[in-house]
């Protein structure tokens, strides 16, 4: 896959909150009359593009009847020794920056405290955040077979 897309309301907040994730801006351009750009981080590419006059988003992860986007999945089994550790770290890292500059940080906002999920015949770690448009993003890690 070459990027996923993401719609935002304020591009220099968005690149602002992925920074804090640990994604780099690659490329700046404009698409139509709005800005964009693509950053790399966590294994993948994303596209940021500023919407003028935008609406909030739906509720994807909040709402169980919603069809279509849900969420972006970033596996992090070789980064933290564990992720209640690194959601923890992430937190007081949002949590410094929006005391520093409130207009363009706010605390992180978790969705989904870390669990532990089976899927095939693995067992994760699992959390989920939401990015500064309310977008959930899912972290995973691999701690072995179920």
């Amino acid at each position: 896959m070459h990027h996923a897309s993401i719609r935002t309301a304020n591009i220099h907040r968005a690149i602002a909150f992925y920074e804090q994730l640990g994604f780099t801006v690659s490329e700046r351009f404009t698409t139509g009359i709005t800005l964009a750009c693509w950053m790399e981080g966590l294994g993948g590419r994303i596209e940021l593009i500023q919407i003028p006059e935008p609406k909030p988003a739906p509720d994807a992860f909040g709402d169980e009847h919603y069809v279509g986007y849900y969420h972006l999945s970033f596996e992090l089994t070789d980064t933290p020794t564990d992720l209640p550790t690194w959601l923890e770290s992430l937190q007081n890292k949002f949590d410094e920056a929006s005391s520093k500059n409130p207009d363009q940080f706010q605390p992180l906002k978790v969705l989904l405290e870390p669990t532990q999920q089976i899927i095939g015949n693995h067992v994760y770690e699992v959390a989920f955040i939401a990015d500064i448009d309310g977008l959930p993003l899912e972290f995973l890690r691999v701690l072995g077979k179920g």
